[in-house]
């Protein structure tokens, strides 16, 4: 008996202390954050100018700002983890962070699988191709054609939907580096994206070549019932009505990205 005993014991404490782990990751998200005063976002880092690293190698973006003037709303501390887009959402789905915060385009599949807050970015569709190829002048034009996109990205099914081969990158700087290559036809992105690329680089190799006709809605996404959006909803509304969403649009844009164009 007298050995038997601590084995038991041993027994029982973990069981508790398994017990005492599952509590800690039950229950709704927001709960979470207020408990730890952390929100755990994902972003990928490489995303000019919505997520990237500025000059002094420190994580910077127009997203950034935007999820860290809401934590500040929420009174809690953001930390970041970086990560590719095509793997953001398994990231989001395996618990590695409670929201995303990358220009997540809001559409019928994602508002049935995740929590989405309103939108914060509002912004159009463009086809950028070399500057020399006249062959694309609509999105009719990229059936046949082969794009470059990130595979599970909104803009890869809009090239999907207008006949194009989608060849898989890992980000829009991928993209525009096998279009001047002569590898790809094209690369479908948002209008802001790509116009900050052509501020920062003046590159005259490519142009933007039309429009797709799609007016995207970009929003922050969480696990299914996390109960985060109604606290970040609020959170973006007073952020709008102070004025700080304006701002930050300036910053980055030179006009204010946040609200709708019409």
């Amino acid at each position: 008996m007298r050995r038997t005993l601590p084995a038991v014991l041993i027994t029982v404490l973990t069981a508790l202390s398994m017990a005492g782990c599952g509590n800690s990751d039950s229950g709704p998200v927001i709960d979470q954050v207020r408990e730890a005063g952390v929100l755990k976002v994902g972003t990928e880092g490489t995303y000019t100018p919505f997520s990237y690293q500025g000059p002094d190698g420190q994580l910077t973006g127009y997203d950034v700002d935007v999820i860290r003037a809401v934590g500040d709303k929420l009174g809690v501390s953001v930390e970041f983890t970086q990560t590719p887009w095509d793997s953001i959402f398994a990231g989001l789905e395996a618990k590695r962070y409670d929201l995303v915060a990358n220009q997540v385009t809001v559409n019928d599949e994602r508002t049935q699988k995740y929590d989405l807050s309103t939108p914060y970015t509002y912004s159009e569709g463009v086809i950028v191709t070399r500057a020399d190829d006249n062959s694309i002048t609509s999105l009719a034009d990229l059936n046949g054609k082969t794009t470059a996109q990130s595979a599970t990205s909104n803009w890869a099914q809009v090239a999907r939907d207008a006949g194009a081969n989608v060849e898989s990158v890992e980000g829009f700087v991928q993209a525009i580096t096998l279009l001047k290559d002569g590898r790809v036809d094209a690369t479908v992105n948002d209008n802001l994206a790509v116009a900050e690329y052509q501020k920062q680089t003046n590159d005259t190799g490519v142009k933007v070549a039309a429009e797709t006709g799609d007016t995207s809605e970009q929003a922050f996404a969480a696990r299914k019932d996390s109960g985060l959006m109604p606290d970040i909803d609020k959170a973006l509304d007073e952020l709008r009505a102070d004025g700080t969403l304006a701002q930050i649009s300036q910053k980055y844009f030179g006009t204010d990205v946040s609200a709708p164009t019409n």
